[in-house]
């Protein structure tokens, strides 16, 4: 349960200012603020004791799930998730505390948490009662900077009618449409980085044989906010061109992985989000600033499509932009918002799938071989520019596919999401109180060993390619696959961002051989909006003549 801040400050400020004006023999200053402090730690301590102790041991209906072993007394199983790589308690929980769908476990000064595991639980925190369950509001203010209080955020009514009106620019039919945007895009990206691999050669001027290396992760992100900009919102942001952009700079700058950031994230968890946002920290500045320049970008987009729809004769476009404008369902401000969601998580989720793919083709030589193999004996090169990739084409790609699932199952770029009770409910016939935290863990569902067999924590891309698998990759449940979530607050562009990163690793595994530049350096995963290699990963990049 959480500290009610705002009852406590509201009454210590009530009862001080009561005590020292009429009854002041009775408290120990005559000073306001002296006892509006006494007041607040008084109520303070209290709260925290009765959070800590009398609440998770004596009084919460959930103290009796199971639970992890290794937890103290006060400060729950913190230890480790704060020890460990981002969400790896979590994967292992899945399989070493037996449990029938429920896990109960406790975060930093015993708050009380229930990592959900079943299908059928999954299905009720995400389909059944989809809307009992919402984001927590220190996240939603802390997130709002970056997404906007876009579709991402929005919850019950609101949400349903966002997504109702941007639901024709993510139809299947119209993202079939995009795919030669995708491929062309993919094809520039791969172009550009074959030019710059021949500077650096000749920088190099003959002082060593290896392969130059390149920061594939800037290099995707960079072309993926491309892809969102141009498909999704009718604007070329240039940024694969021109590194130093603004837009693809501001983005480097908030999805930068920093200690500060971390340490602001834990913070968030205790104290109200707007002291969190006042508090001196250069991160704060940072997200303001690039905040600032993103939504005056915006702006710019939507006067611009504005201009464009009103000398339109037909409407034809359907970009996110047009489809929102069009529907008249939104205040300018609403379409910055749903324009800065669609930015931030269109192009650095699917530019953090990328790095993961590499990474595994690197770690499994023979594996990339035999995607490059198919990828060529099925498309053009990248320098046809006649040639415009469909879906049919794609569809002649089952090892491509196969791989793409692998990755976003083994990796998927969010690797956990909280959703907190917004009423007394209950789930799997288990009482839970409003206020209580439900984890949903992508990274955990999707290595589940109950749900994907005794391999479930191998990257094995055959486990798709088997009779009726395509779908399911032989999973038990529909469910056992949460990277894009399921029921009403899915990914509402998961096939636009599916049919993005299959068609830019055809390209990037089609042109070049990738290999890692230190193979024995240990990967973790590094959490902050995704799940990035810690310290990044730098790729030895040539390319493969013939193609």
């Amino acid at each position: 349960m959480d500290i009610p801040w705002t009852a406590i400050f509201l009454s210590s400020s009530l009862i001080s200012t009561v005590s020292v004006l009429f009854i002041p023999q009775y408290v120990p200053t005559t000073s306001y603020a002296g006892t509006f402090l006494l007041l607040l730690s008084l109520q303070l301590a209290v709260a925290q004791a009765y959070r800590m102790i009398l609440w998770p041991f004596f009084l919460s209906p959930l103290r009796h799930l199971p639970t992890p072993k290794g937890a103290t007394w006060y400060n729950g199983h913190a230890a480790a998730i704060l020890r460990e790589p981002a969400v790896a308690p979590m994967v292992r929980w899945v399989d070493e505390v037996p449990n029938d769908g429920l896990i109960y476990y406790r975060f930093i000064f015993n708050a009380d948490r229930i990592l959900i595991t079943s299908p059928k639980a999954i299905g009720e925190v995400l389909v059944q009662k989809s809307y009992d369950f919402v984001k927590p509001s220190f996240l939603r203010g802390n997130i709002a900077q970056i997404l906007g209080v876009g579709l991402l955020l929005a919850e019950g009514d609101e949400h349903k009618q966002q997504r109702k009106n941007l639901m024709p620019a993510f139809a299947f039919r119209h993202v079939q449409d995009l795919y030669p945007e995708f491929w062309s895009r993919s094809c520039h990206l791969v172009n550009t980085m074959t030019a710059e691999l021949e500077r650096l050669k000749k920088a190099a001027s003959g002082e060593t044989e290896l392969d130059p290396v390149l920061d594939v992760a800037n290099w995707t992100a960079r072309a993926t906010l491309d892809i969102i900009g141009s498909a999704g919102m009718g604007h070329d942001f240039n940024s694969t061109e021109n590194p130093d952009n603004e837009l693809a700079a501001r983005y480097r700058q908030i999805f930068e992985p920093t200690g500060q950031a971390r340490v602001m994230g834990l913070i968030g968890f205790f104290i109200p989000g707007w002291i969190l946002r006042a508090l001196p920290f250069k991160r704060n500045d940072t997200i303001r600033q690039a905040a600032s320049t993103i939504r005056c970008i915006c702006r710019e987009i939507i006067n611009e499509t504005r201009t464009r729809m009103r000398s339109e004769k037909e409407r034809t476009s359907k970009d996110i932009v047009s489809v929102a404008i069009e529907s008249g369902a939104f205040t300018d401000d609403n379409l910055v918002n749903q324009m800065m969601t669609f930015l931030a998580a269109g192009h650095e989720t699917t530019a953090t799938a990328m790095t993961w793919a590499l990474y595994e083709l690197c770690r499994r030589p023979e594996l990339q071989a035999r995607l490059r193999e198919e990828v060529r004996a099925n498309l053009p090169s990248p320098d046809d520019t006649q040639f415009k990739l469909s879906s049919t084409a794609m569809d002649k790609l089952p090892f491509l596919h196969a791989v793409c699932n692998e990755v976003l199952r083994t990796h998927p770029p969010v690797v956990l999401t909280i959703r907190e009770a917004a009423v007394n409910t209950s789930i799997l016939g288990q009482y839970v109180p409003a206020g209580t935290k439900i984890i949903v863990a992508p990274a955990a569902t999707n290595m589940s060993t109950a749900l994907w067999g005794p391999d479930a924590k191998l990257f094995k891309p055959e486990r798709w390619l088997h009779p009726g698998h395509a779908n399911t990759g032989g999973a038990t449940s529909n469910y056992a696959y949460l990277t894009f979530l399921h029921g009403p607050r899915s990914c509402i562009g998961q096939q636009f961002a599916k049919a993005e990163f299959a068609a830019l690793l055809a390209v990037m595994v089609g042109r070049f051989n990738f290999e890692l530049e230190e193979p024995d350096k240990e990967i973790s995963l590094q959490a902050e909006i995704t799940a990035r290699p810690r310290g990044g990963i730098s790729l030895r990049t040539r390319v493969v003549q013939g193609w």
